[in-house]
């Protein structure tokens, strides 16, 4: 009989074996602290124009060289049960407003960084906790006041591409004006005149060769591919989209056929194809020059498609032809059947065009009411192009967040370093523990220009220094020149360097809400699985937590 060992009592006697439990301060408080540190600092030297890229090599061994946290972290399988928090911080950031996560991240380090330094002193968590959320509602009541920019009209594109230049530079500092045109006709010109702007409209489309300033726009579609027949350009085409194949359609229920003689045999086959020959003549005669299918061509369809003169397109993804059916206003039909007038799409011009090396179908609307546009971008490799599709992505996110919001706020760390200013003399007038923390949230929002300055090898302490005097002076839009030598301030207004009111605010609340959630975990139970680990649950099911 074997030994029979008693569990200690508590919580671990009513857990499973081999489950384990951190409490108290510095079990758990501490090492998710420092887990959450680790991972800030990691994430902080790719912050600003100048931060350094990270290679990143995901679990399916594809390779990302990147300074964008937001593709950073969703490719990085960050198990930690505290920095998994964070990370889902800066993914509400990123659903929230598509750019700021790395802000969320390096700011919500900062903040436990500077609460641990108040735990060794004493101070409560849930005292650090409740200053710290007195501090944020202190910086949503000024942010208002620091606004230094405003866009009304958000069909100007000389004002849109100021807004949106500075988030494009954090990713591609030297080509922002380029990119940030580009995003800016891209966006205007699909803004709707009474629904909100959608970001899924603005398409993105990587042609390996020549370089960036070969970049451009297009209204409507573009899609790397070879046509099916022998029509390769169109104009003023009615399009009929089919998410079903073009081919002799097959019976649902088998049956037999018995054929007795030669005759027959050629007349069943005729048959077949004749009834092919007349749903194609059919489609060509209700106007239609351009047929797209989400399904194979069959042989004989070809040949009648080429016969009647039609352009013959296929899409293999399904979210493709939704998009073509919304761009050309069209219907998908499941099967095929001569097109209503209703169902029938419209393009100006359907053609086979040659960018560098590689053959694209282009659907393009000369209209101004064109749905969808296409950003072409070209490059010299995979990966330059990745990071420049991020870099628009930010752009175009950017850009809707005007559209809700047209405020700005000065970049470069200026906002950061007023709120802090005004937060120091705000702790002055409290009279609890609570001042502690709020002063220690003045310190951690430091962090932002200090990233800037240590990413751009300037001495931080000095840059800080520099930008405090000129706020004192009451300079306050003057914030940290990355392009000066000696770590200057510069006006952050006038050298066009904005950061979106949206993007501050709710940074500011994701980080805060993150930190405190963080510090009011005092203990971690880890149940162990019976049987192994579990699988992984299906996405959007009940198991998944």
């Amino acid at each position: 009989m074997a030994l029979h060992v008693p569990k200690a009592p508590g919580v671990p006697q009513m857990l499973k074996d081999g489950a384990r439990m951190l409490s108290g301060i510095e079990e758990a408080v501490y090492s998710n602290i420092n887990a959450c540190k680790q991972f800030a600092k990691s994430v902080r030297s790719a912050y600003g124009p100048n931060g350094m890229n990270k290679m990143i090599i995901n679990h399916i061994e594809k390779q990302f060289v990147t300074s964008d946290a937001g593709t950073i972290i969703r490719e990085l399988d960050v198990e930690h049960p505290a920095a998994k928090l964070m990370v889902l911080a800066s993914q509400m950031q990123d659903s929230e407003v598509g750019d700021g996560t790395n802000f969320v991240i390096v700011l919500s380090g900062s903040l436990l960084e500077a609460a641990e330094e108040l735990l060794r002193l004493g101070v409560t968590p849930s005292e650090i906790a409740e200053g710290y959320e007195q501090a944020l509602d202190k910086c949503l009541e000024w942010l208002p006041e620091l606004v230094c920019h405003e866009i009304k009209d958000y069909k100007n594109v000389e004002a849109v591409v100021a807004g949106i230049r500075s988030s494009i530079m954090s990713k591609q500092y030297g080509n922002e004006d380029f990119i940030a045109r580009l995003v800016a006709k891209a966006c205007i010109a699909i803004l709707p005149e009474k629904t909100t702007f959608n970001v899924d409209n603005v398409r993105i489309c990587k042609i390996l060769g020549a370089g960036l300033q070969q970049s451009e726009v297009l209204s409507g579609m573009v899609f790397k591919r070879e046509v099916e027949g022998d029509i390769t350009s169109v104009t003023k085409a009615k399009v009929a989209v089919y998410s079903c194949p073009v081919d002799i359609t097959q019976t649902e229920t088998k049956g037999t056929v018995l054929i007795k003689t030669a005759d027959e045999l050629l007349n069943f086959s005729r048959g077949e194809e004749s009834l092919l020959e007349k749903q194609i003549k059919e489609i060509a005669d209700a106007g239609i020059k351009v047929v797209v299918a989400g399904a194979k061509f069959g042989d004989m369809a070809l040949h009648f498609l080429n016969k009647y003169g039609l352009m013959a397109v296929r899409l293999n993804s399904k979210f493709d032809l939704r998009r073509l059916a919304k761009t050309v206003n069209a219907t998908v039909l499941p099967r095929l059947t001569t097109p209503t007038a209703d169902e029938q799409g419209y393009c100006d011009t359907v053609k086979v065009d040659e960018v560098g090396d590689t053959r694209v179908v282009v659907f393009s609307m000369e209209t101004s009411e064109s749905r969808i546009s296409t950003v072409v971008i070209r490059g010299s490799t995979d990966n330059y192009m990745d990071d420049i599709e991020r870099a628009i992505d930010d752009g175009v996110n950017t850009f809707k967040a005007i559209s809700r919001d047209g405020r700005f706020l000065p970049g470069a760390g200026a906002t950061e370093i007023e709120l802090a200013q005004k937060l120091l003399q705000y702790a002055d007038t409290l009279p609890g523990l609570e001042q502690y923390a709020v002063r220690k949230f003045a310190v951690a929002l430091e962090s932002i220009p200090r990233a800037l300055a240590d990413n751009s090898g300037a001495n931080a302490t000095e840059v800080i220094n520099n930008i405090y005097k000129a706020h004192k002076d009451g300079k306050k839009t003057y914030g940290y020149d990355i392009e000066s030598d000696s770590g200057d301030a510069c006006d952050a207004k006038e050298k066009g360097v904005l950061d979106a009111y949206l993007l501050k605010s709710w940074g500011i609340k994701y980080a805060v809400g993150a930190a405190t959630t963080i510090l009011k975990v005092n203990q971690i139970i880890m149940a162990k699985r019976a049987g192994g680990p579990k699988p992984k649950a299906a996405p959007g099911s009940d198991d998944e937590s």
